[in-house]
């Protein structure tokens, strides 16, 4: 084993992101997981929302999930379903897709970068060795990073080798999850009752005319909620069968279980999402009840955010101090996914009262305003990070507008497929040309006459440039006089 510039403790989909886009920016970059190949005992978390699609579509890779996956309306809040169809973006949908695709998908592109994986060797502690981390590993190896990044789930070793805090609240409910083989087949969908919720439905399914259509035969999906929180060891088949029989008043005859699993509405967050060289992303950082479907969705999105500062510090091309941006940007992120998720557990709670407060959120959800702030939020697209006073373009995610350019159309996501910054001037052609600007910020000089529009704000004055970052955010708009344009360059894209 060797040195890296960064070593990845976890090769789920936040650290195959993140490797990818590392590899990106030109960085050696290894992933160290204790599975010994990318299989995944069952199907986990199940589908990726707008905003994450869109983050794909910016590598040039959301075709291929796209060609797996089952587009719906994934969006929602405490029950209620939110139609996106109508949002300016061109993934209006959610994406209908296990998470053990999911994996292999993003394991195939990162496959195809610079990568290291050391498979099959599991994290026992880190030493921090001046510039750089000690990994060692469980048969007694050590390899070293520059940086080290702990997306290794929510009991993270390396957040608890950094010393990181991870303050939050003990759970109050658990639930518990696993694909089986049943002699009786239990009635499909999500049922709720004086327990809690439920659901079941076959691994394989379709979606037709807005509806789920499961396979005729193959392995149940299963979630029941516990009559008590369970503890926190590994759930056995008798536990499994316990808690349907409570639920449902009978087991269903299930047997064979592919895995089995357990979840609770324990929420917590790092105070901390980084420790000199130590950082954290996904589950690593943030643990919350999978209400709506955020937790694989926000993970790839910490990822992406963090790649590219990584890699411009690594590379020598920003200061240190970059990194603060991670957290300053993305703790609020999942601070919010934090607070809507425990609002949504306690909307779904089977007492009267509780039910009441639930129809009448959903009366709420049913008006325009709501549903577009809710639906915005819930699918990742209107995440706003704050750079600052200035037109409403500044700080959220670039539109993937079409664009008329020298070399012929294209789209603005097409100029991210490498992850470099990309300055867009849509004023007079060749207008900042002269502007200086690092190498590696790509200059594009475009037309696009059609309407400019946010998810939740509506129409927005046309911007004449503007310098998009790698993961597809503004960070400067302006005019062709390039003011404040020289500063922004030199904080966000500074470098030869």
């Amino acid at each position: 084993m060797r040195d890296h510039a960064a070593v990845i403790v976890g090769g789920g989909p936040t650290g195959l992101m993140l490797a990818g886009e590392l590899a990106l920016a030109g960085v050696d970059a290894a992933i160290v997981e204790r599975r010994p190949n990318q299989e995944l005992a069952g199907a986990r978390a199940g589908g990726l929302h707008a905003r994450t699609l869109e983050v794909l579509d910016q590598r040039g890779i959301a075709g291929r999930f796209l060609a797996e996956g089952h587009v719906a309306q994934v969006a929602g809040f405490a029950g209620t379903r939110l139609d996106i169809s109508d949002f300016p973006t061109r993934h209006p949908y959610g994406l209908g897709l296990w998470q053990n695709h999911i994996e292999r998908i993003l394991a195939g592109w990162v496959a195809e970068l610079a990568v290291t994986f050391y498979r099959g060797h599991e994290v026992t502690g880190l030493v921090e060795e001046g510039a750089a981390v000690g990994v060692q590993l469980q048969d007694g190896r050590r390899l070293r990073g520059g940086y080290v990044v702990g997306c290794d789930g929510g009991r993270s070793l390396v957040r608890k080798a950094a010393g990181i805090g991870f303050p939050g609240w003990d759970p109050t409910t658990s639930a518990l999850i696993a694909e089986v083989e049943m002699t009786d087949q239990p009635e499909f969908g999500v049922h709720q009752n004086a327990l809690g919720i439920h659901s079941f439905g076959r691994r394989e399914y379709q979606v037709v005319d807005g509806r789920v259509v499961y396979a005729d035969s193959g392995p149940v999906a299963v979630m029941v909620t516990e009559g008590h929180v369970g503890p926190a060891t590994e759930p056995s088949l008798d536990d499994l069968k316990a808690a349907p029989t409570a639920a449902c008043g009978t087991d269903y005859g299930v047997h064979s279980p592919t895995w089995i699993s357990r979840f609770t509405d324990m929420t917590r967050q790092a105070n901390e999402y980084r420790k000199g060289r130590i950082l954290l992303a996904g589950d690593a950082a943030h643990v919350h009840s999978p209400d709506g479907g955020q937790g694989l969705n926000l993970g790839v999105q910490d990822a992406v955010n963090l790649g590219w500062k990584l890699g411009k510090v690594i590379n020598g091309t920003a200061p240190d101090a970059l990194l603060d941006t991670y957290r300053s940007e993305r703790h609020p992120v999942a601070a919010r996914v934090l607070r809507n998720t425990m609002a949504q557990v306690a909307l779904r709670r089977p007492d009267p009262r509780t039910r009441a407060a639930g129809e009448v959120v959903s009366e709420l959800l049913g008006m325009e305003e709501p549903r577009r702030r809710f639906a915005a939020m819930q699918s990742g697209l209107d995440v706003h990070y704050d750079l600052g006073e200035g037109h409403p373009l500044l700080g959220r995610r670039m539109p993937d507008v079409d664009l008329d350019t020298r070399e012929g159309p294209s789209t603005v996501y097409s100029h991210l497929h490498d992850a470099r910054p990309v300055l867009m001037n849509f004023g007079e052609r060749g207008s900042l040309g002269k502007v200086p600007r690092p190498s590696q910020v790509k200059l594009v000089d475009a037309r696009y006459s059609g309407p400019w529009e946010l998810p939740v704000l509506g129409h927005v004055r046309a911007p004449e440039a503007v310098l998009v970052r790698p993961d597809g955010y503004v960070a400067w708009v302006g005019d062709v006089g390039g003011d404040g344009l020289k500063d922004a360059l030199a904080w966000w894209s500074a470098g030869q």
